[in-house]
């Protein structure tokens, strides 16, 4: 009975999928409490994250490293291992623009991120977030 190489010891051993996408499903949690809370901008920043880190998940689960913090380009390069619907990838290009502007008050040309983030923008960005969570939890229970 063989081991196999070295480094497919270490990509067994140390694959981490269940970690980031646990973590992803935590970061929307937080953007829901954010929701409550009235902290719009930071459920919006929460919901990107919690997307972001769902993809990576998966593509950690297949063996691959994926950079970057763009919710649509990392969904654009999974495309090439899975069917990826136009709606998911929009959704993937909303939550993007909250990446910065969410969090830096010069991000905007005035006003500040808790200023101008509204209920109903984060309530749909939750929404994106949890249709890129849960496409990502049903990818990773496919792959073996």
């Amino acid at each position: 009975m063989g081991v196999g190489s070295c480094e497919e010891y270490e990509r067994r051993v140390m694959e981490r999928s269940q970690d980031w996408i646990y973590e992803a499903k935590k970061d929307l949690e937080h953007a829901k409490n954010d929701l409550a809370s009235g902290f719009y901008n930071w459920a919006c920043f929460s919901a990107q994250q919690g997307a972001e880190k769902a993809i990576k998940a998966v593509f950690k689960k297949m063996g691959a490293e994926a950079w970057g913090h763009s919710v649509a380009g990392l969904l654009k390069e999974l495309s090439a291992k899975a069917e990826i619907k136009p709606a998911l990838l929009e959704a993937g290009q909303e939550l993007d623009k909250a990446y910065i502007s969410s969090r830096y008050p010069d991000a905007l040309p005035a006003g500040t991120p808790s200023q101008l983030y509204n209920r109903k923008e984060a309530e749909r960005l939750i929404r994106h977030g949890d249709k890129i969570v849960e496409f990502c939890s049903n990818l990773l229970s496919q792959i073996k």
